[in-house]
């Protein structure tokens, strides 16, 4: 190798460099392109589509036509096909001379022929350092300008990847979805918290506590405890009157300590702000307890009533009496009087309740009942009538009985010849005895069953949901007559004729004889 050596020019690196760099034509910024037009013979882009179209060429390059050339090719191509170098070469030669000077024909260049005549121009010797980067710019794929060493070809990377633009899309993607899981699991959290951010900051310790502090009590509040009312109820009745701090404390503080208690109906005296324990204490003192209720008695009159009432609610009997007296209509009423359409109950009223808000209350009280019973409206009073007869004349167990004889007797026209209804007219039904005077047996009044046939013009007593039941629905049966032969068990005798009626009359005689105290007669 010595000779080749010794044939090579010898230059200077350093002028050959700065030569190539005083030349370079200005930069100018173009942005990479797509360019569908052919390319014109012989020019670098032809050479690049070639280049691709026909694959990689033999390794072994051809043969200079100079030794410097075969020289110049193996020292610094040492691995590029001959088309590439031949690329490479022209771009030295390109960027070496000036502007407007015709290019040489080289070997390289197959499509331009020499002109007839021409000599063959030898190619200048090429630096090292400018061989390999122009043939590093040949391999690559770039073109002949100097920004195509720093532009990216628009169709691929430099290193043969995806393109960019390609890489960018899928990154897009893929953050989208990020974005949209993050997303969901926020929108997820807010949905949780909205639905179940009680439950979760009490769980955690995060939100107020559901009782109030001890020693916080004030003022005074009236709680109604309702009939029947257990733990729950009472617990909401005690938040929304301001007495315990939430709806549920004090349920709670009863399941917990496993707390079973009664609660009575009634009114009572608490404080605001109170601990469910306190709350609960209070419930149950007694003192706390506001006596304001009322009671009627099954087979109860308004007279026996009136002056119970009136003393355990407070109230004024005139009162009271003026209520009843008051015109039925007013009460929504087609009768005669109120007699038998105060229901026998216990009722608890609020303070301050007006006396015609207690008849009013006791009236709706019969009402339900006759609407449960199925009673139609233009027999109210008919029924009420018969119901406050049974409930008068028998035991519960015996009501369906006597309504089957109040029935018989009267699709017959018989008179029903009831002592309860003697004595309501003669004013001697509460006297406490079964048998009627005579006097009351001949006292000729409206109610007086002995002396009229058919139903009294009133009910004589409050009947009960039971008697009310009984008097719509009769059970089926025979009998005419019926007398109870024992008052302590209340044993009753029904019959279908006289004869066997009279039967049990002696019973009843025998035990009246046996028990004189047992509420026969009045002496």
């Amino acid at each position: 190798m010595p000779e080749r050596e010794n044939a090579s020019p010898q230059h200077d690196p350093d002028a050959r460099l700065g030569d190539l760099f005083e030349n370079l034509p200005e930069p100018s910024q173009q942005l990479p392109t797509v360019d569908n037009t052919p390319p014109p013979p012989g020019s670098r882009r032809a050479a690049r589509e070639a280049a691709r179209s026909t694959g990689a060429r033999a390794s072994t390059p051809p043969a200079a036509d100079s030794p410097d050339e075969q020289d110049l090719a193996t020292r610094a191509l040492p691995t590029t096909s001959a088309t590439d170098a031949s690329a490479g070469a022209r771009v030295q030669d390109s960027d070496t001379r000036s502007a407007g000077e015709e290019p040489p024909l080289t070997a390289s260049d197959p499509d331009r022929a020499p002109d007839e005549g021409s000599a063959q121009t030898a190619p200048e010797p090429v630096d090292a350092e400018v061989a390999a980067a122009s043939s590093t710019t040949a391999s690559s794929g770039g073109g002949g300008r100097l920004e195509d060493l720093f532009h990216a070809h628009p169709d691929e990377d430099s290193d043969g990847r995806a393109p960019k633009k390609k890489r960018r899309t899928g990154c897009l993607v893929a953050l989208i979805i990020v974005l949209a899981v993050i997303g969901g699991l926020v929108a997820g959290g807010v949905w949780a918290f909205n639905t179940y951010g009680d439950k979760i900051s009490d769980a955690l310790g995060w939100g107020e506590p559901a009782d109030w502090e001890p020693g916080l009590a004030e003022g005074e509040v009236l709680v109604t405890i309702q009939d029947g009312d257990t733990g729950s109820p009472v617990s909401t009745a005690l938040h929304e009157a301001g007495v315990t701090r939430t709806d549920e404390v004090f349920y709670d503080y009863l399941v917990k300590e496993g707390i079973s208690v009664t609660f009575y109906p009634g009114i009572y005296r608490l404080q605001e702000k109170m601990t469910a324990e306190a709350a609960l204490e209070a419930i149950q003192n007694p003192a706390n307890k506001l006596e304001n209720s009322a009671s009627v008695g099954e087979g109860a009159t308004i007279e026996s009533s009136l002056p119970g009432m009136a003393e355990s609610l407070g109230m004024p009997l005139e009162d009271l009496q003026a209520a009843v007296d008051a015109d039925p209509a007013t009460y929504g009423v087609d009768a005669q009087s109120l007699e038998g359409w105060l229901f026998p109950a216990v009722y608890t009223f609020d303070p301050g309740v007006t006396a015609t808000q207690v008849i009013q209350r006791m009236v709706d009280r019969t009402q339900e009942s006759l609407d449960a019973a199925g009673v139609p409206a233009e027999d109210a009073q008919r029924v009420l009538t018969i119901a406050s007869i049974i409930q008068r004349e028998g035991l519960t167990a015996d009501f369906p009985k006597v309504s089957r004889v109040i029935q018989n007797r009267l699709d017959i026209d018989m008179k029903l010849q009831m002592d309860s209804t003697a004595q309501y007219g003669y004013g001697s039904l509460h006297e406490g005895v079964v048998s009627s005077s005579a006097e009351a047996l001949e006292d000729d009044n409206a109610w007086n069953t002995y002396v009229h046939t058919g139903l009294p013009v009133t009910p004589i007593a409050s009947p009960s949901d039971a008697a009310i039941d009984a008097a719509m629905h009769p059970v089926d049966g025979p009998w005419l007559y019926f007398v109870t032969v024992n008052l302590a068990t209340g044993e009753t005798q029904f019959s279908v004729t006289y004869e066997e009626h009279l039967q049990g009359v002696e019973k009843w005689e025998k035990w009246c004889q046996e028990n004189p105290d047992g509420g026969c007669s009045a002496g």
